[in-house]
């Protein structure tokens, strides 16, 4: 989706921000931070992230913590548990984002049975439960 006047160094520092956030999720992350680590100024990285990514840092930040917090209620986490492991500071926060990516709330998602996702190849897993942002 990157834009053709992006670069392929600017990719690659979009990439190192990006990379941070899958490894660091939990973490408390900001744009300043994140457009540090991709040597650009907050609202260069916030422009150029988007242009490569189709959404905002803070929208794939808030995506990637969504998708750990579904394992971990798949995994039988309470929804407080969750909140707090993936780095969310307000539970109705968390749980408003959680049921506006995932489309139900994460106690309907807890309670519902995900015997398909533990019996598939892991690799499938992860594409059919990786949350989507439509908005």
């Amino acid at each position: 989706m990157a834009s053709a006047k992006q670069t392929t160094q600017t990719l690659a520092h979009l990439r190192r921000a990006r990379d941070l956030m899958d490894r660091a999720y939990a973490e408390p992350l900001d744009v300043p931070t994140m457009a540090a680590q991709a040597l650009m100024s907050p609202a260069h990285f916030s422009r150029e992230f988007k242009a490569a990514y189709g959404e905002t840092p803070y929208a794939y930040l808030m995506t990637r913590r969504i998708e750990r917090a579904m394992a971990l209620l798949r995994a039988g986490s309470s929804v407080t548990d969750a909140c707090t492991a993936v780095g969310a500071t307000s539970l109705g926060s968390f749980s408003s984002t959680f049921t506006e990516i995932v489309g139900e709330t994460p106690s309907a998602y807890r309670a519902r049975p995900h015997e398909a996702a533990e019996v598939m190849p892991l690799c499938v897993a992860k594409i059919l439960t990786r949350p989507v942002r439509y908005a």
